[in-house]
């Protein structure tokens, strides 16, 4: 079963459209969503949520509309967008207080352990912590009332490399459970590439890619050539390329085809960054 599909949406502002496309987070599954600034992710997430109107499409939460129990799906997410949303006077003790009421699923003790753990201040305002101090006060309540979804807008964005990796081991503890699933936005790719097990590409409103991380990986590759061996190969490996004044580097997909039809031509492994600088930066073939 799904946990979240998307069916056919499309959200149009005066310069930007999202969609149409369809998008699915099955349950049980991490998936990855990339993009360049602007290329719709939170629109995407907020569409998710029902936080703006949709013009067309529909969104459904293990087989049910979002809009048939709002309030009851809702309380089974855990969101994350970045930048804090939280009143600006309050302090840590009393986010944990206000959540308590937001949520009849509130956990108080696990809200103590991550507040602990992640050396979040009791006697500082919202408004004095930090960018990475505020984001980790997003993680920690999302994290608090039993979710079972997570939805995360560039979660990891401003935290030291030692929490980010810290995060990535609790969404892998998070996940031991299957019937927990995460949407987890983010321009870090290796965080991706370590959790993910779908990697969701946008570009400009309209999702280039969804597929199986492993499968991702290893069905493309990247090659090195001069300008006319690249004229000899067959434009159907043929994914991007980039030139400069020496040579030619290509992401090519079946990459295990390709090297058995060119044997004399060397294939690099491609990592989800590659791929994706590659659809954003290369010229399409």
């Amino acid at each position: 079963m799904e946990m979240l599909e998307m069916r056919g949406i499309v959200k149009r502002y005066n310069r930007f459209t999202l969609g149409p496309l369809d998008f699915n987070v099955p349950k049980g599954a991490v998936v990855g969503l990339v993009g360049e600034n602007g290329a719709g992710k939170t629109t995407l997430i907020k569409a998710a949520l029902g936080l703006i109107t949709l013009d067309e499409g529909k969104v459904l939460f293990e087989g049910a509309p979002l809009e048939d129990d709002e309030a009851g799906i809702k309380e089974r997410l855990g969101v994350v967008f970045e930048g804090s949303s939280f009143p600006e006077e309050l302090k840590i003790p009393e986010i944990g207080r206000l959540m308590g009421a937001a949520y009849r699923s509130w956990d108080r003790e696990a809200f103590a352990k991550y507040r602990e753990q992640f050396g979040l201040p009791e006697d500082k305002k919202v408004k004095e912590l930090s960018k990475g101090m505020r984001m980790k006060l997003s993680i920690a309540v999302a994290l608090s009332h039993r979710a079972q979804f997570l939805l995360l807008d560039e979660a990891t964005s401003g935290l030291d490399p030692v929490m980010r990796e810290e995060l990535l081991d609790i969404l892998l503890d998070f996940m031991q459970d299957e019937n927990h699933s995460v949407l987890l936005s983010s321009h870090i790719t290796s965080d991706l590439e370590r959790i993910a097990d779908y990697i969701a590409f946008l570009k400009d409103g309209e999702l280039v890619f969804f597929e199986n991380k492993d499968d991702l990986i290893y069905s493309h590759g990247i090659v090195r050539v001069g300008r006319r061996e690249l004229e000899q190969i067959d434009k159907e490996f043929l994914v991007s390329v980039r030139e400069n004044a020496y040579e030619c580097e290509c992401l090519i997909r079946n990459a295990r085809q390709f090297a058995g039809k060119y044997p004399q031509l060397a294939v690099d492994r491609a990592s989800v960054e590659d791929i994706v600088l590659f659809y954003v930066r290369g010229e399409r073939r």
